[in-house]
């Protein structure tokens, strides 16, 4: 286990995990390009739990926003990395989310080459800028299926679980 973070989701938070991280990378014996690709993806699944995580429970921070608590695990096995990013998410963006991770999943590379400038180009851009593009990111990168899975919390908050395999 190369790091495992648990708590409130801010951009502090996340610059000094990828900091972390970026020295662990360093000290391995990997190959700068695996490093890179390793890296990128941590970027991009630790933008998501900033961007994505709903607020669950009632503590609030001191500006009166609710609390946003996410889980990341980075990980190294044998001659691959894995990563889990866990977070709360309202249960209405369950199902879109599922839907776009199925779609992303039945592509092959040259599918998801087009399905990225499909999504660059259409113009559909959501408040946080991305449009969707982190996962097919993610997916491209990895070259692997994006594996997930969503738990029911209560009736208004699902647990969602992203694992990659790089």
């Amino acid at each position: 286990m190369l790091i495992d973070f648990h708590g409130e989701v801010s951009e502090s938070r996340i610059s000094e995990i990828l900091g972390d991280v970026e020295k662990k990378l360093e000290a391995t014996e990997e190959d700068f390009k695996k490093q890179r690709k390793v890296y990128n993806i941590l970027v991009e699944t630790l933008q998501n739990l900033y961007y994505h995580t709903d607020p669950f429970g009632g503590e609030e921070l001191s500006d009166g926003e609710k609390k946003r608590v996410a889980r990341f695990i980075l990980g190294k096995a044998e001659d691959h990395y894995h990563v889990l990013a866990a977070n709360y998410i309202d249960s209405d963006n369950i199902a879109p989310l599922k839907a776009r991770l199925d779609k992303i999943n039945a592509l092959d590379k040259d599918g998801l080459r087009d399905y990225y400038k499909e999504v660059l180009d259409n113009g559909q851009y959501s408040v946080h800028g991305g449009g969707g593009l982190g996962m097919i990111d993610i997916a491209r990168k990895s070259r692997n299926k994006l594996e997930y899975d969503f738990t029911e919390v209560n009736d208004d908050f699902g647990l969602y679980i992203l694992k990659i395999k790089v």
